[in-house]
């Protein structure tokens, strides 16, 4: 173990940069301002800048020889809150070492799995001998959902050959992982009315249009069919997974497994068989709530509705918000109104395989860590990651957290191993992108 880099990841644990609410905006600053200065002592440039939101931290560490590519690392410094503090056998933010892991809020998510690229990046500028340049954001809104980061990608007029992203995770102890597409996302918060006011269903009921009667006809003409899969107008543009992709995926656990350790029932008849594939590139549709009615004899005339289609890769969301929206306006029933109050929206990114930085990076792991990463896609989103993708910067998304590192949950914890296991593949991805 590199005793210098837990000690750096030890401090850095110990600010107590909560972005969700509970935070001292002054710990933020200084969790920045660490970076900043982790940057400048290696001989690098950097400044914290100021936002709308969180501050972030940007700088840069130059290479050993003036025609080097330059790689984009990101991280974000923020973290959640600690919940219950009951629940920790540690104090969230004195990091504890014990049986092989750090104790700490912020020790996989994300401080302990992004500061390896950082602390070797900062290492072998001291030492003359960083093979690429080396740009570094580390944001502190990444919890919250602020768009400070993506504000700045968008103005950035420098950019990189290639990003890394090291705020994923491995398969299991020995498999690693590239994540090379993300869905993106478009949530709706919807009202349907159908009256002025509530009304008496013993008087009204059978002859009133009734709120929640619409929005079931409504959500019908968009939800899966018994195949679980989305009409075609929902799945339009929908890139599918190379035969590189599905290769890879027979060392993850079947989905079944997967399904059954997280106490889901299959959605439909091989569900499992399909988790891959469904669940990172293609889209769905999930109704997240309905509000409406009381517990008694009423024609509701108002219910609220959250609906979220997930988008994969080669799908864009201001193509598909007017077609989901069409879809639901055509199915309404006669007479009731819809009303969209607000929607949130993110977009895909895809790197295939053969792309140049990804196929370097995956030798790369490989060399780290003895085993190939499984090349896989996330059902979930990492916004800054389709900002990357929009301005043409190839990203390595990958990371060494584990499904026990209990992120966002008490007691979060990181393995030594992963840190060790993310400083060696570090050391091997500037090494290879030099080729870039």
């Amino acid at each position: 173990m590199d005793q210098r880099l837990l000690d750096d990841l030890l401090t850095w644990l110990r600010i107590p940069s909560i972005s969700t609410g509970d935070g001292d905006p002054a710990d933020l600053e200084r969790a920045a301002a660490w970076v900043v200065e982790r940057v400048g002592r290696a001989g690098g440039e950097a400044r914290v800048v100021s936002t709308a939101g969180h501050p972030l931290a940007v700088g840069e560490l130059r290479a050993a020889r003036s025609d080097a590519p330059t790689v984009l690392i990101y991280g974000h410094y923020d973290v959640q809150a600690i919940g219950d503090p009951d629940a920790w056998v540690t104090p969230p933010f004195e990091p504890d070492v014990r049986e092989g892991r750090i104790y700490a809020r912020g020790a996989s998510d994300d401080k302990g799995n992004f500061l390896p690229l950082l602390h070797v990046a900062c290492a072998l500028a001291a030492a003359g001998a960083l093979p690429v340049n080396v740009r570094v954001l580390v944001e502190g809104e990444e919890e919250c959902g602020g768009a400070s980061v993506a504000d700045w990608v968008r103005a950035d007029e420098r950019g990189a050959d290639c990003a890394i992203v090291f705020d994923s995770g491995m398969i299991d102890e020995r498999t690693p992982a590239i994540t090379v597409g993300l869905r993106g996302i478009i949530q709706l918060n919807l009202l349907v009315r159908t009256a002025r006011r509530d009304l008496h269903s013993g008087v009204f009921g059978g002859s009133a249009l009734n709120a929640l009667h619409a929005v079931h006809v409504m959500l019908g003409a968009v939800l899966p069919g018994p195949d679980g899969r989305l009409r075609e107008e929902l799945r339009a543009g929908i890139v599918a997974p190379t035969q590189a992709e599905r290769d890879s995926w027979a060392v993850l656990p079947p989905g079944d497994e997967v399904l059954a350790e997280a106490g889901a029932r299959p959605a439909y008849p091989g569900a499992g068989a399909e988790y891959y594939e469904r669940n990172g590139a293609d889209s769905s549709l999930d109704v997240n709530a309905i509000n409406a009615g009381q517990p008694r004899t009423v024609v509701p005339a108002l219910a609220r509705v959250t609906v979220s289609q997930r988008l994969a890769p080669g799908q864009g969301a201001d193509t598909a918000l007017p077609v989901l929206e069409g879809l639901l306006r055509d199915a309404l029933p006669a007479g009731a109104e819809l009303e969209i109050e607000s929607f949130h929206s993110g977009e895909p990114a895809l790197f295939p395989p053969d792309t140049p930085a990804i196929a370097l990076a995956a030798r790369a792991i490989e060399r780290a860590s003895g085993a190939a990463p499984a090349l896989v896609r996330s059902g979930g989103s990492i916004p800054v990651v389709a900002d990357f993708a929009a301005r043409d910067i190839p990203t390595v998304v990958s990371g060494f957290a584990l499904e026990g590192d209990t992120i966002h949950a008490p007691n979060e914890s990181y393995r030594l191993a992963a840190l060790e296991q993310g400083e060696a593949a570090a050391r091997e991805l500037y090494e290879a992108l030099a080729a870039l």
